[in-house]
């Protein structure tokens, strides 16, 4: 098939055209030429700016779109507007942070979204991201009401070459050994989804024209924060690690918020957004690998890449944080 992909060289796009080659479709690539741009040479490179110049995209026909990179409804108009019909089916990358607070554990992808009390905002912050995501989904159903639309809502996409280095911190800490402080609640949901299948999945969803909208996420049935810890614990940690729990009423007396720990909800009212159901996405066809494969395989590219958690500035403890953490568990205990 003939896919055209906006993005494309960072992170989901380039596991994306890694799956469509092979698959031995035929690839055009839109974007700024700022990201790896070296990436992929044996396909069609259109640059340009989906902001500003999408001048590239006035020639050519596709069997599908697959958008990785929007965050703004106006960016999907605008996309609209230039490929009308031919960009063929438009298959869009949203998020479960698009749904509206609170979140009952076993959501379906019929609940409720978020709305922005000022639509046109156009700054990404925790506030708004979700916001933003829902609008975008809107704006891709009405501006390509004339193809087939297929909207991706995953939790945590993780995986090899994550840019947002948020799952790779967990493994990579856990890996150094020695004592570490596990942030609770322990039962806390935690789905993630690897973004090998996503990428593999939304090809899918291109090849068969398929419209929807999709929970991408893995386990189906969820697991606890406890139990993903413990599972990397048991993949890449070595015999002398100590995975200490800290409750967050402790973390929150020495200054530390959900911000600090990547991928952690703490006891935000809205920690069950990790508890997602995913029946739909599952016959659909999405077949996401057990999870000890994606710690193995996310831990192989980290060493390789030289990554070292204690240099990922914003997560993490201070070695003051520590010792007072342990020396209130010590008085606790």
């Amino acid at each position: 098939m003939r896919i055209l992909v906006i993005g494309g060289t960072q992170f989901i796009g380039r596991h994306v055209v890694a799956e469509l080659l092979a698959r031995g479709d035929e690839v055009t690539l839109f974007h700024r030429g700022r990201t790896n741009p070296s990436l992929f040479p044996e396909v069609s490179h259109i640059l340009g700016d989906r902001n500003s110049d999408l001048s590239g995209l006035a020639n050519g026909d596709w069997d599908a779109t697959i958008d990785t990179s929007a965050y703004f409804p106006r960016q999907v108009k605008l996309l609209a507007e230039h490929l009308g019909v031919r960009g063929g089916t438009y298959v869009h990358v949203s998020s479960v942070s698009a749904y509206a607070s609170p979140i009952e554990a076993g959501y379906t992808e019929d609940a409720p979204l978020q709305t922005l009390s000022d639509p046109t905002i156009e700054e990404v912050t925790g506030q708004t991201y979700g916001g933003l995501k829902a609008l975008c989904e809107l704006e891709a159903q009405r501006s390509f009401r004339h193809v087939p639309v297929a909207i991706v809502r995953p939790t945590y996409v993780v995986g090899p070459y994550d840019h947002t280095q948020r799952f790779t911190w967990w493994i990579e800490m856990i890996a150094r050994g020695g004592v570490f402080l596990a942030p609770g609640p322990k039962e806390n949901p935690f789905q993630v989804i690897d973004v090998r299948d996503l990428a593999d999945f939304m090809v899918t969803l291109a090849h068969a024209q398929t419209a929807g909208t999709y929970h991408t996420v893995s386990p189906p049935s969820g697991i606890t924060f406890a139990e993903f810890l413990e599972l990397v614990k048991a993949v890449v940690g070595p015999s002398d690690l100590n995975l200490e729990w800290v409750e967050p009423s402790l973390l929150r007396e020495v200054g530390v918020n959900e911000s600090v720990f990547p991928l952690w909800a703490g006891d935000d009212p809205d920690r069950n957004v990790g508890a997602a159901n995913p029946e739909r996405a599952y016959a659909a066809g999405l077949a996401p690998r057990p999870l000890r494969d994606t710690i193995e395989d996310t831990h192989a590219w980290a060493m390789a890449d030289g990554f070292d958690p204690l240099q990922v500035p914003g997560f993490g403890l201070s070695q003051e944080q520590v010792s007072d953490l342990l020396a209130r568990i010590g008085e606790t205990a």
